[in-house]
């Protein structure tokens, strides 16, 4: 019995070891009854190219086996069956005719795939830098083999020490708040010696930052939120990686990253992609150029890194439950990838919602990438959602600006703005929001006016649209001393820390102003959680007058109607203007002070405030 234990252990031991000659294997798991049976896994190990892969398992096939550039790489693929079980499946690696070595391939059993539900106008989204949120597990701060492996709070580019725990400690916080959805900035591994606490340079896409946390800690929180009815967004990178990233000393392909040999930057110019004049010089210089010197821009047309970061994506989707992807730098990647990449994802899960970010100011170049879109060159990807930038820079400007004789100025910007939907195939499933993590923080924006920031996070809230609000605007974060460093931009939220004196998440030591906002922002959000005319009413407005901006978001059932008032003294509102959609209307109730006013005797409106009316 001895001996055959030692046998045994021997044997184990040594299985271990040939296991270990594949250094890197993705996507690490897979899942049957997918809608798409075929996975293409990607195995790396050092001359794993002379070695044939065999699978003699029920339910598998092994439909055909690729070669890369480099030795080093092979990529197979199988068929999966709807009816494999769960466990694992062994892929034999011989020489020969004979087994060399083995790996076991975990497959899983799907959780409930009906979960899988995109966000959408009911939801708001509460935009979080970790590293600056709050620090629940001060024990991964410093975590052995990364190039950044201290915290200093004193330096905006450093890293600071936030983590997933600190966001699972305050669920319960952003859940009475009214928040329905998160979104983290990329948490998968960052091991970078400069800036790795902002997650956009990633050098694993298959595991979180340590320094984050663990697999474990990321499934806690998307579990722990869907629990308290918050969705989980995550941040995707698909266009560029980081430089130090495993696979950049040996790639598979040499067009697996664009310029491989020279980094040559990006010209930024994103009208490439809807122009109908752009050479092909100029496409290729802004979609194949690296985005920084240290993120190397990704070949999405190589047809092996494609499948690659869609399976990517759709693994990350199934393992967490997600509740959506948000598609960092959406537009420079090539366009026939980004259509593959979000169609493929659509097509697997029908309810699931991607926003992607493309920062154009201009709503004929962000309306092109929505689903839906009849654009004149015939492109259609499966975008649900996109960020709407164009917007966002009319509010702030409206806000600011003095109201003009010309009617152009002012609030007849944030008219003129909306007035633009026309353009776009689904204005309902539009992102909008006042700043992110990458602009100046919306009190900056509206110079520390608190009356201006209500009046703008009132708007955000009652437009059409899924609304997005930055961690911290609750509290009037702010970088004025300063601007445009997103550094101080992402500055640690007060409270997240066990040393920090003022607490945003108790209201320990919070001025009045922020107490007000905060505040505020509760009831709004609590308020706008049910308010169902909101999520799917239709939207009526009417051209500013006597420095007023009016708008109406009504159902069959239903109706609100929303007063923006810029003027510095109380403004009546005459609502003869308005008859065309006040018909059977008598009513007005002032969502917050509760206050009633018959419509007959007309409203008074207080100074620079929007306020937000339910009509009877």
């Amino acid at each position: 019995m001895t001996h055959k234990f030692g046998l045994f252990f021997i044997l184990s031991v040594l299985c271990r070891i040939l296991q270990g000659q594949i250094a890197e294997i993705a996507p690490p798991n897979w899942w049957p009854g997918m809608q798409n049976p075929l996975l293409q896994v990607m195995v790396k190990g050092e001359n794993i190219s002379s070695f044939t892969p065999v699978i003699r398992a029920e339910g598998i096939t092994l439909q055909s086996v690729h070669k890369a550039e480099s030795k080093n790489y092979l990529f197979l693929d199988l068929i999966f069956s709807p009816k494999i079980k769960a466990g694992s499946f062994r892929i034999e690696f011989q020489k020969n005719g004979k087994t060399a070595f083995h790996y076991d391939y975990p497959v899983y059993d799907r959780k409930n795939p009906s979960r899988i539900k995109g966000f959408d106008a009911s939801d708001v989204v509460y935009l979080i830098t970790p590293d600056r949120f709050a620090n629940g597990n001060p024990s991964n701060d410093s975590m052995t083999g990364m190039l950044e492996n201290e915290v200093n709070r004193n330096k905006e580019g450093e890293r600071h020490g936030g983590d997933i725990r600190g966001m699972i400690d305050h669920l319960d916080y952003i859940a009475a708040m009214g928040f329905t959805a998160i979104w983290p900035t990329p948490l998968l591994e960052n091991n970078m010696p400069d800036y790795s606490y902002h997650g956009y340079a990633i050098t694993h896409h298959y595991k979180p930052d340590p320094r984050f946390g663990t697999m474990e800690d990321y499934k806690e929180l998307a579990q722990k939120a869907r629990e308290k009815g918050i969705k989980l967004i995550f941040d995707g990178v698909i266009n560029h990686t980081g430089s130090y990233h495993w696979w950049m000393k040996d790639l598979p392909f040499k067009d697996w990253i664009n310029y491989p040999d020279s980094a040559r930057m990006t010209s930024h110019r994103r009208t490439v992609n809807q122009d109908l004049y752009a050479s092909q010089y100029d496409y290729e210089d802004m979609t194949k150029g690296w985005f920084v010197g240290t993120m190397p821009d990704m070949n999405g047309l190589n047809p092996f890194l494609a499948n690659y970061l869609i399976q990517n994506s759709i693994w990350w989707i199934e393992t967490l439950g997600l509740g959506g992807i948000r598609q960092d730098t959406y537009g420079y990647s090539d366009k026939k990838f980004l259509k593959e990449w979000s169609c493929r994802i659509m097509a697997e899960y029908p309810e699931f919602s991607i926003v992607g970010e493309e920062w154009s100011l201009n709503p004929l170049i962000t309306a092109y990438w929505q689903k839906g879109k009849k654009n004149q060159d015939g492109y259609e990807g499966c975008l649900k959602s996109i960020m709407d930038f164009p917007l966002q820079h009319a509010l702030v400007k409206a806000l600011n600006e003095p109201e003009s004789n010309d009617y152009t100025k002012g609030l007849p910007r944030l008219y003129e703005a909306l007035a633009n939907d026309f353009v776009y195939a689904d204005p309902k499933n539009i992102l909008i929001f006042g700043d992110n993590h990458d602009m100046d923080r919306l009190f900056t924006q509206l110079h520390h006016d608190v009356d201006l920031t209500e009046m703008a996070l009132t708007y955000l809230l009652t437009t059409r649209g899924i609304p997005q609000v930055y961690y911290g605007t609750e509290v009037l974060m702010e970088n004025s001393a300063h601007p445009d460093n997103h550094g101080y931009i992402r500055s640690d939220f007060p409270g997240g820390w066990k040393e920090d004196v003022v607490n945003g998440f108790t209201g320990k030591g919070l001025t009045t102003d922020q107490i007000r906002i905060q505040s505020f922002l509760r009831q709004m959000l609590n308020w706008r959680k049910n308010a169902s005319v909101i999520h799917q009413g239709k939207t009526l407005h009417f051209a500013p007058f006597q420095n007023m901006y009016v708008y109406f978001r009504f159902t069959e059932k239903e109706m609100v109607m929303v007063v923006m008032n810029k003027n510095s003294a109380p403004m009546p509102l005459d609502t003869r203007r308005l008859a065309e959609i006040l018909k059977g209307k008598t009513t007005a109730k002032a969502v917050f002070s509760g206050k009633t006013s018959s419509l007959s005797e007309g409203l008074t409106v207080p100074p620079k405030s929007a306020v937000i009316f339910e009509l009877y």
